[in-house]
């Protein structure tokens, strides 16, 4: 063997096959783990993904849960008026009756046939009420036609086979519904009652595909997710099915992001296995933003329908739908009160979308887009806002507990006197503004208060001129001075202290000299001035109380006692009675219209005071509820001076400073008091009818000088209300209680009327204080012949 053969093998070509091996596996490792980081890269998102879709599925499946709980039970507070009567005479044309069955949800269709129904004729109006006497008849209310067409007047109430009737009942109206966590108005009305046309605008427009989808619209969510993608909007835009916006307003904050939308997702998969299609439209419907109406927000295409439009929502037109269902999209944008041409666009665009989707035919649609929109002005006066504020107040502690709970509200309002209120304020503040602009001031405000004296009930109330620019109310809220409207209360305790002391020289034919004179309180003197420094010499008590004389009124207080005066006024109003000065007797202190209402029933119940009353009945969860009982009546005098005062009164407005009603055409026989505070600051007129006690006050709310009187600025107010509120009614003369006894006086003189005195009244006074002396001044008064004319 050579040396080359023998040479050792080297030490790398001695590894065994298993070192080998070994060797080859070990080079394989790298790209092994390679690929297990890349597999674990993969799956990792993934698994995240599936623990963060978990825990949210199982965090917002309670959420639903609790959410599709609450909206079996759910229920907004609803606040009715009581029940609305139709009666003959009554001052209501055909078209408010249109809307006050709008009101109560009846449906218009012709012939009517079934309860809920009307009809509208030529000069009538065919229903079938749902309640009442007359439930499912057939009525037929007339009207009376003015020279100019229009009807004015109920001429008749016709009942089918059954002759006529003098009054009607129908339903009792729902006012509103208020949310109790936000100043939101809502009205909830089951999908059965939303017309099919209203339903297929919001789908047309909104989720076209809503009915076949799982809650997601897979196709518009990827065309939103490219427009996102590419950037081309500053923000992120969505293709949000129906059951997605309902999500986001029930459970997520408005923030825009992915997250936001990966939670509305998973919820809006979650809502679809747990609610029917049906019940998420409905609930959609019910409850979708369709923007601001004042500072309330306003919810639910039934709401809308009676806010844009003053209909009931089965009462709505195609283009009426149409224009709702555009306006989802961008509410304040949209809005057919502050853009109405845009909203005519957006009507227009969802009428052609309705057409596309098959819902309604081509021709259909071009005639829908031809008609005019029109929008009610100021709607949301006709829901007595005020009032209802003034409500939610007194039962506050009531409505305080869970949100599940079923509140009605039975209120004392009546719809048809409230619209005359509104009506009779909106048109008085019109004159009042012409006055004030001439001087370069206003706009003025005014409050009303029209109550019931025989049960304190309030009818009507107004607290300013438009809700939507100011919710401050008057009525309930407003401090002021009452001015002369205070007078009365001077007299009562005048002829209250004369009939328990047995004074017979005070009685309302009582001669007072009224001319200027000033008076010492303590150590100061006072010299107060009648209205425009005019004074009348030798007067009566009745004419010094209808002229509104302040001096001859100061002196029935000085004989009278101030503090007497001051507790007649604690009495009647509950209220810290004012200092019992001088100026007292002017009505210079603060008080309320609605302090001043309250009081004033006691003229028109002989004496007695009646608190005053805005709810009838609160119903929680269909069981009644009653708050703290207040006594309903506490007397305050006799009657007997109590009709003495109510009859001096009525002088206001017979030949007094409220003639001006009378020459307005106001013949219901009626007691009042004009008020006017120092510097024309206040005007205001209180005056009554057995059945109706009616206040108004005008001002500025700075406090300013209004500049006008009682009689200029609060009169024609009150008599506009009243003789339309009264219309129809049955005269009711005031009640004369015993101890009362009438002679006929001379009203120059205050003493019994002689044959030759030219006039005389017939005065009332308390038994025993009649005069016996005959007119002196007329004894020898010889009637003067009427000239002859030559002819």
């Amino acid at each position: 063997m050579t040396r080359a053969a023998r040479r050792p093998t080297p030490r790398y070509h001695r590894r065994t096959v298993a070192e080998l091996r070994r060797g080859r596996r070990a080079a394989r490792r790298p790209r092994r783990r390679w690929g297990v980081l890349a597999l674990v890269g993969l799956l990792g998102p993934v698994l995240v993904m599936a623990v963060v879709l978990t825990y949210l599925f199982v965090t917002f499946t309670r959420e639903v849960d609790r959410f599709v709980a609450g909206t079996r039970s759910r229920a907004i507070p609803q606040v009715y008026a009581r029940t609305f009567t139709v009666t003959r005479g009554q001052f209501l044309t055909d078209r408010q009756l249109v809307e006050r069955l709008n009101e109560l949800g009846y449906t218009q269709r012709a012939p009517v046939a079934n309860p809920g129904e009307f009809a509208i004729g030529r000069q009538a109006i065919a229903l079938v009420p749902r309640a009442g006497d007359h439930r499912g008849r057939i009525i037929r209310v007339v009207f009376e036609q003015s020279s100019d067409g229009t009807s004015g007047q109920v001429q008749r109430i016709e009942v089918l086979r059954a002759g006529t009737t003098p009054t009607v009942t129908l339903d009792t109206p729902l006012l509103t519904a208020v949310a109790r966590d936000a100043r939101e108005k809502q009205r909830q009305v089951p999908l059965a009652q939303i017309p099919l046309r209203m339903q297929q605008a919001v789908l047309a427009i909104e989720d076209r595909r809503f009915y076949s989808h799982p809650g997601l619209d897979v196709v518009r969510t990827i065309g939103a997710a490219l427009t996102n993608v590419r950037g081309d909007r500053p923000y992120l835009v969505g293709a949000s099915t129906l059951t997605q916006q309902l999500v986001k307003n029930s459970f997520l904050t408005p923030e825009k992001s992915y997250w936001r939308k990966l939670q509305e997702a998973v919820l809006s998969v979650i809502l679809e296995r747990r609610l029917r299609k049906d019940v998420i439209l409905e609930l959609y419907l019910n409850d979708v933003y369709l923007g601001q109406r004042g500072s309330f927000a306003l919810r639910g295409v039934a709401e809308a329908s009676r806010l844009f439009f003053g209909k009931d929502v089965t009462n709505l037109t195609l283009s009426e739908a149409a224009t709702i269902a555009g306006v989802i999209q961008s509410p304040t944008y949209y809005s057919p009160f502050r853009h109405r041409e845009r909203a005519r666009n957006r009507r227009n665009v969802v009428l052609r979308a309705m057409a596309d989707s098959g819902f309604i035919t081509r021709e259909a649609a071009d005639r829908a887009a031809g008609e005019p929109l029109i929008v009610q002005a100021r709607a949301l006066d006709a829901e007595a806002p005020y009032f209802v504020d003034y409500v939610m107040r007194l039962v506050g502690q009531t409505l305080a507990g869970p949100s599940a709970r079923a509140v009605a509200i039975h209120t004392t309002l009546d719809v048809h006197l409230q619209r005359l209120a509104q009506e009779a304020v909106s048109s008085g503040l019109t004159r009042v503004d012409r006055v004030l602009a001439r001087r370069g001031r206003g706009p003025a405000q005014a409050a009303l208060i029209a109550v019931d004296p025989r049960t304190a009930d309030i009818l009507a109330l107004v607290g300013g001129r438009w809700y939507n620019t100011s919710q401050y109310n008057r009525a309930v809220s407003a401090r002021r001075q009452p001015g002369s409207i205070f007078k009365p209360f001077v007299y009562l305790a005048a002829f209250e202290r004369a009939r328990t002391e047995q004074w017979t020289d005070l009685t309302p034919a009582t001669i007072v000299t009224d001319e200027p004179t000033t008076f010492v309180a303590g150590a100061k003197t006072w010299t107060p001035a009648n209205y425009q420094d005019e004074y009348d010499g030798p007067i009566t008590l009745r004419r010094a109380l209808a002229r509104s004389r302040n001096v001859a009124t100061i002196k029935v207080a000085e004989r009278t006692g101030y503090d007497r005066i001051a507790e007649i006024w604690r009495r009647a109003s509950t209220r810290a009675s004012p200092r019992p000065y001088p100026a007292i007797t002017l009505g210079v202190f603060e008080t309320t219209p609605l302090e001043i209402a309250e009081a004033y029933t006691l003229f028109a119940n002989l004496g007695e005071v009646r608190s005053l009353r805005a709810i009838e009945r609160v119903l929680v969860d269909d069981r009644e509820t009653r708050g703290p009982r207040e006594p309903r009546t506490r007397p305050v005098a006799s009657p007997q001076a109590t009709f003495l005062v109510t009859s001096m009164m009525r002088s206001v407005l017979d030949d007094g400073t409220g003639a001006a009603a009378r020459r307005a055409g106001f013949r219901i026989d009626a007691a009042g008091k004009s008020g006017t505070t120092n510097d024309l600051r206040d005007a205001w007129f209180v005056g009554f009818t057995p059945e109706l006690l009616t206040v108004v006050w005008v001002g500025l709310d700075d406090n300013t000088p209004l500049g006008m009187s009682g009689t200029s600025a609060a009169l024609p107010i009150w008599t506009t209300f009243m003789q339309r509120a009264l219309a129809g009614h049955a005269r009711m003369p005031f009640a004369v209680p015993s101890g009362i006894t009438f002679a006929e006086i001379d009203p120059e003189t205050g003493e019994r009327a002689g044959p030759r005195c030219p006039t005389r009244i017939n005065e009332a006074f308390l038994q025993g204080t009649e005069p016996t002396t005959l007119c002196q001044l007329h004894h020898h008064w010889v009637p003067q012949p009427w000239p002859v004319g030559k002819g």
